[in-house]
């Protein structure tokens, strides 16, 4: 009889994942290192300069007008079909699909939840800067300029900055980020900035950002790779609590539970000497009193024994049981008596 029960499909899933290599130790995680701070604090100053020269309407207002008036995608026509499936590599839907399908089967061949939860993380710290952002200042496009030399701000738009340009920095920016090697990361980098800075330039030449639009969106994207490793220790106590509830769920589904931690030694124990667990005090029982030897049993005869005086079994008579223990035959005379049979002659 078959006793093996039908796996279900999550538990393949799971036998899969048990099947797969551990998360490889090797890996470089990135620290928030003197460099890194020392570039995220120049990131910092470029976005507040940016800021600053659309707000006065300086000399960069200006800049983006006489481009605007230039119309790219007037003077190379040729290319315009082209960069519009380009600038799709910029947009938020189909980028965070591709890059969580790949870091979703890392996660797979890793048994880790890092790159997942990282690029999770820097979507959320991207809609939340970017969108407030936007919001906060209202900047409206060149197509909707109102003022020819203003600034546009605080009109009811939500270009400023340009969520094309930041959202490409991080989408592609996040492979190089979690690279396993520092050669590959620097490989990454180099495609993710060729990648963003194409896609920046691809809304200028389209008509549906300024120039300083897009300045502002490459720094928005920088400062938000750059802050990732201030979030290393939250992502790791998430995959750590993500994983210990994974494992009691599978503890209790299948009916074992899991094994305690092991107690840590009392200090001034030898490492290699046994430990000695303090046992609790257990409550005595009492013990019955015994009979003398000699005192009389109670009257009363056990049911299985009959009644009357009962003596030791050496002391007893042997019987024998009467007659025979065979059973009987008719056609047997009896020992001792004259046969039957007629005796032939002689």
């Amino acid at each position: 009889m078959r006793t093996e029960r039908n796996l279900t499909r999550l538990d393949r899933v799971f036998a899969r994942l048990d099947r797969e290599p551990e998360r490889p130790t090797h890996l470089d995680v990135p620290r928030m290192s003197r460099h890194r701070v020392v570039l995220f604090s120049a990131t910092l100053a470029f976005y507040l300069a940016i800021v600053v020269a659309v707000l006065t309407t300086s000399w960069l207002v200006r800049f983006d007008w006489q481009v605007m008036f230039f119309r790219p995608y007037q003077q190379w026509p040729e290319i315009h079909a082209f960069l519009d499936y380009w600038v799709v590599l910029g947009q938020r839907g189909p980028t965070a699909v591709m890059v969580a399908a790949w870091l979703g089967w890392r996660s797979w061949r890793q048994h880790t939840l890092r790159p997942l939860l990282m690029f999770g993380a820097s979507l959320l710290l991207l809609n939340v800067t970017v969108g407030a952002a936007k919001i906060g200042m209202g900047r409206l496009g060149p197509h909707y300029a109102t003022t020819i030399g203003s600034n546009e701000m605080w009109l009811g738009g939500d270009i400023f900055p340009s969520g094309h340009t930041a959202n490409a920095v991080v989408t592609w920016g996040i492979l190089a980020y979690l690279a396993s090697t520092p050669r590959t990361r620097r490989y990454l980098s180099a495609v993710s900035a060729v990648v963003s800075l194409s896609v920046g330039l691809t809304t200028v030449y389209l008509g549906t950002h300024w120039l300083s639009d897009v300045f502002l969106g490459w720094a928005a994207g920088l400062l938000i790779l750059l802050a990732l490793p201030w979030f290393e220790p939250l992502i790791t106590r998430i995959e750590g609590v993500i994983f210990g509830v994974r494992e009691a769920w599978r503890a209790r589904r299948t009916g074992t539970a899991l094994l305690p931690e092991p107690v840590a030694a009392p200090a001034g124990v030898p490492v290699g000497a046994p430990a000695t667990v303090p046992q609790r005090p257990v409550a005595q029982e009492p013990v019955p009193a015994r009979e003398p030897v000699g005192a009389a049993r109670s009257a009363r005869t056990p049911a299985y024994l009959a009644p009357g005086p009962h003596t030791a079994r050496s002391e007893r008579t042997p019987v024998t049981p009467a007659g025979s223990r065979r059973p009987p035959h008719s056609d047997r005379a009896t020992r001792g008596t004259a046969s039957a049979r007629p005796v032939a002659g002689g």
